[in-house]
C-alpha cells in the first residue's frame, strides 16, 4: 500500500504532456511499470544496482508487454551520466539498521541493501536528494518514499539541498510516508 502511494502521487503530478520519469532502486519494477502502463506517452528509466533485479524488472517489463520502460545497472545515478529526468521517483532503502521490525515479518526474507540505510536510514535519501538535482530538468519534482517517522528529516533535507514546494504525503495508515520536493535548476 506505501508504494501504491508513491505511484498515485507521482501521477497526479504528471502533466498532460509526455515526460521522462526516473525509477532509482527499480527492484521488480513494480513503481516504473505502473508509471509507464499508465502513461504509455511517457519514458520511464529504471535503475537497480543489483543484476537479479534488473534482469527480473526487465523480464516483468516484456511479461506485461510495457515498451516504454527502458532497464539499465546503476548504483543510483552512476550509469545516467547526462540525462535529465522531469520525475524521480524512488522508494530506497530508508529502515536504520538497529530497527526491530527487521526481524519480524516478511522483512525477514528481503535483501538488507534493499531495506537497511545508514545514518539512521537517511543515507541513500539524502545521497538522492542531494545528487538528483543534476538529472533533474528545470521545474522537475522529486518523490521519495520513506518511515513514518522520517518526514521532518527528509523536508530538512529537501531544503538544505535547494528544493521548494516541498510537501509530506500521508498513506492509508495516516502516516507521513513520502516527500516530494521541486528542484527550479542551478546545481
Amino acid at each position: 500500500p506505501d508504494t501504491e502511494c508513491l505511484v498515485e502521487q507521482t501521477l497526479a503530478r504528471l502533466s498532460d504532456k509526455p515526460c521522462r520519469i526516473l525509477d532509482l532502486g527499480t527492484g521488480t519494477g513494480a513503481i516504473a511499470l505502473a508509471l509507464a502502463s499508465e502513461r504509455p506517452d511517457c519514458h520511464v528509466t529504471a535503475v537497480d544496482v543489483m543484476p537479479d533485479a534488473v534482469a527480473l524488472a526487465a523480464r516483468n517489463a516484456e511479461h506485461l508487454a510495457i515498451p516504454n520502460v527502458r532497464v539499465l545497472q546503476s548504483h543510483w545515478f552512476s550509469a545516467l551520466a547526462g540525462q535529465q529526468f522531469d520525475i524521480i521517483v524512488s522508494n530506497p532503502p530508508y529502515i536504520d539498521e538497529t530497527d526491530p521490525h527487521l526481524a519480524q515479518g516478511d522483512v525477514r526474507f528481503e535483501p538488507k541493501t534493499a531495506l537497511v540505510a545508514a545514518d539512521g536510514g537517511l543515507a541513500d535519501l539524502a545521497h538522492i536528494i542531494r545528487e538528483g538535482r543534476r538529472y533533474l530538468a528545470a521545474g522537475g519534482v522529486m518523490l521519495l518514499e520513506h518511515g513514518w517517522t522520517q518526514g521532518e528529516a527528509v523536508r530538512a533535507i529537501f531544503r538544505a539541498a535547494g528544493y521548494g514546494n516541498i510537501a509530506t504525503c500521508r498513506d492509508y495508515g495516516d502516516n507521513e510516508r513520502l516527500t516530494l520536493g521541486q528542484y527550479q535548476g542551478g546545481v
